[in-house]
């Protein structure tokens, strides 16, 4: 693949669109001026400026936008494009592909380009020899959407599968904390969560456990993911990916793999990592214990009955998560994985997702990326960035302009999946070809560690209403020294230390 060297685009000033998490996808803007000094004009990878602001979440304004249905055809319409009269400064991107769609032509409004199809159909039965003792692959053709939920709405608690599931955490004797669910609206909505630092709530302050990974060790590795997906557009990512050999995570809701079951195949095959984005999409801190056990549960079983594996690894949406959601993710089997946030207001957030409702520009979005690669060379871990495959926008932007600049930095990224930039190997990646003597799991090695408190609580005591009263906030503990020394042993201490 070549690439057009040294672009120069002119740009507007960098916005931040907040996300949404009231609605399934919805968007909300909460939109802030940059802070001076992180435009570049003229700006080379090697520029150190300051990534693009994060706002906290806030409530979506009354009709505010919400994106197509994830399962929408190529054609469905939004909004139309944001876009203001500032004068344009400039920015430079040291390669473009030379197909890439006219960033004139990336917006809300654009015409839908043909979908590629799948290079290839995976063999049913076949077994994977790039794991270690994976079991042969299952016949998606059989995979019948009425054994599952409704599509993209939060499974309901009664059914036998979620009972067992709630069980089976409850078996793990795990202390989840007595934490009240949020309130949809996010931080001005919630204002003594927000105010309490005891409860870790990420969307309000950006804080982090050491259980939560946010950053590769290694300076310049790049963790990829892709979040919402499989879509209609994943196919064209994926011919985009395969042809530069580059490998990424795909962060999969439950209810895109029943959509695209052959797609998600694509991927497993493909040797990129799998992990669970939820079924719905939903916030997690505003639902019940017995509801994001659904959630995850459900997600983990599909991937499992399309690919044959269980992920271990999750990405709350919106990277809502608190110790609460934190306690249960863990007893279920999954570290959470978010993306690199350098303080309270910044993260390495491309906003890609918002082009599609017209909430932002690409040309704001590519603001955002070289903001990012501006703090990337100052820093001495790697990271891992937050993009998504859900939208043709989103696959058009990075296939045309985020990835080929990627792959033009001097000194050159090391792009991996996040388990590799780990530094484990991608059998790592999944509960039955996990390596459990060297890459412990991590419910048992933080108990062994006595960084995760258990208790043999009777029955039903696994705090199932989730309507806690919150004196109970430090329930599940998440002790410092215990989780960097757990970490440090089980992921090479690639995991974030702000507590």
């Amino acid at each position: 693949m070549k690439f057009t060297k040294s672009t120069v685009f002119a740009v507007l000033p960098a916005l931040v669109a907040a996300h949404g998490i009231d609605n399934l996808h919805a968007r909300h803007v909460q939109a802030r001026q940059a802070p001076p000094g992180t435009l570049v004009v003229a700006a080379s990878s090697s520029s150190s400026v300051a990534a693009a602001p994060s706002s906290p979440a806030a409530s979506p304004p009354a009709g505010s936008p919400a994106s197509a249905p994830p399962g929408s055809p190529p054609g469905a319409s939004t909004s139309a494009p944001a876009g203001g009269s500032t004068p344009l400064p400039s920015f430079t991107l040291l390669a473009t592909n030379p197909t890439a769609v006219p960033l004139s032509a990336i917006n809300s409004l654009q015409p839908s380009s043909a979908t590629i199809p799948l290079p290839s159909t995976a063999v049913v039965g076949s077994t994977p020899t790039f794991l270690t003792n994976a079991p042969p692959l299952p016949n998606a053709a059989l995979l019948n959407p009425t054994n599952y939920p409704k599509l993209d709405v939060p499974p309901p608690i009664d059914s036998p599968e979620v009972q067992q599931w709630i069980a089976e955490v409850q078996a793990t004797g795990v202390e989840i904390p007595n934490l009240n669910p949020t309130n949809p609206g996010g931080c001005p909505n919630n204002t003594a969560a927000a105010a309490d630092q005891t409860r870790c709530w990420w969307t309000c302050g950006g804080c982090t456990r050491s259980t939560d990974v946010t950053e590769c060790p290694t300076a310049l590795d790049w963790g990829l993911t892709y979040d919402d997906g499989p879509s209609f557009y994943t196919p064209n990512l994926l011919q985009f990916l395969d042809q530069n050999n580059l490998k990424s995570t795909f962060f999969v809701v439950g209810s895109r793999a029943i959509s695209f079951p052959a797609t998600l195949q694509e991927e497993y095959m493909g040797q990129h990592q799998i992990a669970v984005h939820t079924w719905s999409h939903p916030p997690l801190t505003t639902l019940s214990n017995e509801e994001i056990i659904a959630e995850l549960g459900w997600t983990k079983k599909v991937i499992k009955d399309v690919t044959g594996v269980t992920p271990n690894m999750m990405r709350p949406p919106y990277g809502d998560i608190d110790d609460r959601v934190r306690a249960i993710s863990l007893a279920m089997g999954l570290t959470p994985v978010m993306w690199t946030r350098i303080s309270p207001l910044a993260t390495f957030d491309t906003d890609d997702f918002d082009i599609h409702g017209g909430l932002t520009t690409v040309q704001q979005v590519l603001q955002n990326w070289e903001n990012i690669l501006g703090n990337v060379t100052t820093m001495t871990n790697g990271f891992i960035v937050l993009e998504h495959d859900l939208f043709e926008q989103t696959v058009e932007v990075a296939t045309g302009y985020i990835l080929p600049d990627a792959l033009a930095h001097k000194p050159p990224f090391n792009i991996r999946p996040v388990v590799n930039c780990l530094n484990r190997d991608l059998s790592d990646a999944y509960i039955e070809t996990n390596n459990n003597s060297t890459n412990p799991p991590v419910f048992s090695a933080a108990v062994s560690a006595g960084a995760l408190t258990t208790t043999s609580a009777p029955a039903g005591a696994t705090g199932s209403s989730g309507s806690g009263s919150g004196s109970k906030s430090a329930g599940v503990s998440l002790h410092t020294s215990s989780w960097v020394s757990l970490f440090g042993l089980v992921f090479g201490g690639a995991l974030a230390t702000h507590l």
